[in-house]
Formats: structure tokens, C-alpha cells, sequence
């Protein structure tokens, strides 16, 4: 995923007169592996300001811990957040410091979210502004902390807490559990006329190994105004199709799995189904990042044209004679 800085980002932010609102989110750790992570939703339409990175407002250090800056973002806040983490200070006493020398001397606009691991122990601190737009409040757990501003109440985060408690599985698993319990029709507020809890969504895992800025999971889904496509929805689409988490439920994603594929991968003009069972290929469907069909084909031959597609990720579902699960398999146009 194309990555800009967060200079940029607040540039285009303050050009286009607009309050970045992060609506919902979740920064999280895993003491054992060491993963910090961060996943958010809001509605903004990050296409018509011209935003590339929909994660911008997460900022993770790898092997230290995760820092969600939002209601009205400012970069430099950000920056100087990420630079008392890296000086050692715990999420206490980064929220302390953010709010003794905020930018604009105005704390009271911002919302924020920090996890750490200190001495292999999980630490996390949340702060929520007065003057954040309501609903406005935030969790702070063992090892996450939960915000949200505009929101439908206090549902949503008790949903979020919940699923990223009870969910099983990798600290990304948990993150996006998180999400869906936040997926309710106007969970952001703004959000209702589009039927859908948000306009943006993304999620974002580091291994402590991992260079700064560059996390080993990086995923997300920017929808524009009056789509009416439910962005979380989209972003699960794409974790079930990098296998991200095998425990959570939508695309169902090569269960007979040395039995189809697709060669070559990534492709420019035109891929061959690989069907490796004697049952032919009977159908396929090709949807796009965001859950929708791009194309419908009843065939039994392999070769298909896709130099048209935008570049991006794909999924290929594949229906085959005498099966009836279909499969699903991941591929990216260049």
C-alpha cells in the first residue's frame, strides 16, 4: 500500500478545512509475539480530500507500542507522541505530556489511544477531550485501549471491547473482531444515510522486527459518499483473502486448497484458472477490493482477460462441477 506522510496528510486536511474524525478505533499488543497493532473506521470521504493512506491516524513502533491520534488530528501532535514513546515514557505519562503542550494549546479537540510494552508487560492509556464531538469516550484495557467520538453510544465500544476479548486467535484477528462489533448502521453517526457504519476502514499489525512505517499487515477499504457499501464488510472480504484469520467468517477461502490457484499471480493482462481436480470449472466470479463483482463468466476454460481491471487486489471465486463450496483465491493486477 502506497504510503504518505503524515505531513502530507495534515496538509490536505487543513487545505480542504475538514476535522479529521477517527470515529472508532482500537490500538492493541500481544505481550508474547510482541505485535502492536491498530484498527479504525470513520466517516470521511478520504477519496474526495484526495487521502491515499486511510491508516494515517495509527502509528505503530515496532517492538515498543501503537498510538491512535484522532478527532481533530494534527500531525505534529502525532509526531511528538510517537517521539515520548520512543524516549520511554508510558502511555500515562504521553497523554500527560500531550496535553501539557498540545500545538494549538486546545487538548480539549483531541481524542487519543496508546498501548505500550514495557519490560514485557502490557501498559495503555486513553484520553477523550471534552470538546470532541458526541458521543465521545474511550476503554483502556490490560492490552488495548478503545476510543470513539460521534457515535452512536456507548454500544458501539462495549461491542468492540467484547469481541477483541472473546475473539481467539492472533492479535490481527482480534483487531478485526473489534471492528465488526462496531458495524452497525450509523455507528458513526454521519454514517446513516449511507446505511453503513462507516465510509473508511483499516487495520494494521507490526512484528517487532518490522522497519518503522512499514507493517508486515496493512490493509484497508476507502468507500466514497453515498456508496452505501458497508466498509468493514469490504476490509474482511480482504483479510479472509490473505488468510489473515481462519476463525472469522465471510469469504471462505480454498478449502480444497491444492485443488485451484491462479498463475501468474501478480498479473498484468490475462490469468489462467488452475484447476487441478477432475471436476471442471463451472463458474467464476472476479470481485474487487471492496466486495464487488467485476465479472461473471459460466466457462470450462482457464484463460481470462483482465488488462481492463484497475490495478489492485482481486478475488477469484471459483465454482466447480460436483462441489458446492466455492473457492476463493487472491490475486493482485499490476
Amino acid at each position: 500500500m502506497k504510503k504518505i506522510t503524515t505531513f502530507i496528510v495534515a496538509a490536505c486536511l487543513l487545505n480542504m478545512n475538514i476535522r479529521a474524525q477517527d470515529t472508532f478505533s482500537i490500538v492493541g499488543l500481544d505481550t508474547i509475539t510482541g505485535e502492536v497493532g491498530s484498527a479504525g473506521a470513520s466517516c470521511v470521504d478520504l477519496i474526495q480530500f484526495g487521502i491515499n493512506d486511510a491508516s494515517f491516524l495509527g502509528d505503530l513502533i515496532p517492538g515498543k507500542g501503537a498510538i491512535n491520534t484522532q478527532a481533530s488530528y494534527n500531525a505534529t501532535n502525532q509526531s511528538n507522541a510517537n517521539t515520548r514513546m520512543n524516549l520511554g515514557d508510558t502511555p500515562a505519562q504521553i497523554i500527560s505530556w500531550l496535553q501539557a503542550n498540545d500545538i494549538q494549546a486546545n487538548p480539549h479537540v483531541r481524542q487519543y489511544g496508546v498501548a505500550a510494552i514495557m519490560n514485557g508487560s502490557p501498559l495503555t492509556a486513553g484520553f477523550t477531550g471534552t470538546n470532541c464531538f458526541t458521543y465521545k469516550n474511550h476503554i483502556a484495557g490490560i492490552n488495548y485501549c478503545i476510543q470513539g467520538n460521534i457515535l452512536l453510544g456507548q454500544s458501539i465500544l462495549d461491542s468492540m471491547e467484547s469481541k477483541f476479548k472473546n475473539t481467539p486467535g492472533t492479535l490481527a484477528c482480534k483487531l478485526m473482531a473489534a471492528l465488526q462489533g462496531a458495524k452497525v448502521v450509523g455507528a458513526d453517526t454521519r454514517c446513516a444515510s449511507n446505511n453503513s457504519s462507516s465510509l473508511f476502514a483499516f487495520l494494521k499489525v507490526s512484528k517487532p522486527n518490522d522497519v518503522y512505517g512499514s507493517p508486515y499487515i496493512s490493509i484497508s477499504v476507502k468507500t466514497p459518499t453515498n456508496s452505501f457499501i458497508e466498509p468493514i464488510d469490504s476490509l474482511q472480504t480482504i483479510a479472509n483473502g490473505i488468510g489473515l484469520c481462519s476463525i472469522l467468517t465471510g469469504v471462505k477461502q480454498n478449502t480444497h486448497s491444492t485443488a485451484v490457484g491462479v498463475f501468474p499471480n501478480p498479473s498484468g493482462n490475462v490469468i489462467s484458472v488452475l484447476n487441478y481436480s477432475p471436476n471442471k470449472t463451472e463458474k467464476v466470479i472476479i470481485r474487487n477490493s471492496l466486495g464487488q463483482a467485476v465479472l461473471e463468466e459460466r466457462t470450462d476454460f482457464n484463460d481470462i482477460n483482465i488488462s481492463s481491471f484497475d490495478t489492485g487486489i482481486y478475488f477469484i471465486e471459483i465454482f466447480r462441477r460436483g462441489i458446492l463450496e466455492k473457492e476463493t483465491v487472491k490475486f493482485v493486477k499490476n
